[in-house]
């Protein structure tokens, strides 16, 4: 029986970590400049996919993948500047909770939403979100950066994995969610979704300095 493979594919039609080849396939098929890698495990797969492709492929990729594996050197060393980066804030977890946009070169303020009751992880999701529909729908061609693992990987996955109780409280807040959700399945988007290295880079420009 054929060793089970998982490919992740960081520029194609959805990026996203498949598990046959055939799929990984329709994803990059005629779609100039795709980027994708084999992987043996899963977690190693999902843990490529929110990293930069060239931490896997290209010139002394297994140089920078032993550091990916490391947890250092998995970003190119200097910061896009035409990019977008989101950032949340929350005061408690949850409480009053807001997201917004910032245009990396600039410092520009793109768009901002909340504050409604939720959770940090919540409103990075969001934001991540909002950009997206917002790229696609201005046509611009720019990463977005996130400082959130956990935003990333549920953007990927097109899943809020909040524990977050729904109630009375929460209803709108879910709602919204549930907006973000069907963006998600209901749309393709070439937008590269960057990890932000505080360590190396300091706080994400979208920040709201409230630490």
């Amino acid at each position: 029986m054929a060793k089970e493979k998982f490919y992740v594919v960081w520029e194609g039609v959805t990026p996203g970590v498949y598990t046959s080849w055939t799929d990984c396939q329709l994803q990059i098929k005629g779609y100039e400049g795709a980027k994708y890698k084999s992987f043996d495990t899963r977690e190693e797969a999902e843990r490529a996919l929110t990293s930069s492709p060239y931490a896997y492929i290209g010139k002394n990729a297994k140089k920078k993948s032993e550091a990916a594996r490391t947890g250092s050197d998995t970003l190119p060393a200097s910061v896009i500047d035409n990019s977008l980066a989101v950032d949340a804030a929350c005061s408690g977890n949850p409480g009053p909770m807001e997201y917004r946009g910032v245009h990396v070169a600039s410092r520009q303020e793109i768009f901002h939403f909340g504050p409604m009751k939720g959770t940090n992880n919540i409103g990075e999701f969001l934001a991540i979100v909002h950009g997206l529909a917002l790229l696609k729908q201005k046509g611009f061609d720019m990463p977005i950066y996130s400082d959130s693992v956990n935003a990333i990987s549920w953007v990927r996955q097109k899943k809020c994995k909040t524990k977050l109780p729904r109630n009375e409280e929460t209803e709108e807040l879910f709602k919204v969610i549930e907006r973000a959700e069907k963006w998600l399945k209901e749309n393709t988007y070439t937008t590269r979704i960057i990890k932000w290295e505080t360590k190396e880079w300091g706080e994400i420009p979208a920040d709201f300095g409230r630490k």
